[in-house]
């Protein structure tokens, strides 16, 4: 039976898949609102939130299962991977998914996705912390 430590790429991937999840439904519903791509104040703000926000996910769950370096790129690979095959279709058929969106906003669309997938890989592989080992 595995322990907690070992499943930290089954839990990261299913993180991964819960904020894509969460990020596709809201963009769906109502993306019209707030991705506003002639306004630049307003996307440099959404590019900028994605830090702290996808920051805070990504260090959560290397913190959680005290992983190492090499275990928190593996974590965040792990993390992308599902938004990044998924939303390969999302920006096939961006004209029929995000009906509240004209078409013209997919390439701003599909450059705020590489920048949030980028963001998790770097906090994965410039993480400072290494494993602490317990003393029992």
């Amino acid at each position: 039976m595995k322990t907690q430590k070992e499943n930290y790429l089954l839990i990261s991937f299913i993180v991964g898949f819960l904020v894509w999840l969460s990020a596709t439904i809201l963009f769906r519903i109502a993306g019209h609102y707030f991705f506003i791509v002639d306004n630049p104040l307003i996307m440099s703000a959404l590019y900028l939130i994605l830090i702290p926000a996808l920051g805070f996910i990504s260090t959560s769950v290397f913190n959680k299962f005290n992983l190492d370096n090499l275990e928190s790129v593996k974590a965040a690979v792990a993390m992308v991977l599902p938004g990044m095959l998924l939303d390969t279709l999302c920006i096939q058929f961006f004209e029929k998914l995000f009906l509240n969106l004209p078409e013209s906003h997919s390439k701003t669309f599909a450059s705020w996705l590489m920048f949030a997938y980028s963001v998790v890989l770097i906090f994965g592989v410039f993480r400072k912390k290494t494993r602490k080992t317990k003393i029992d």
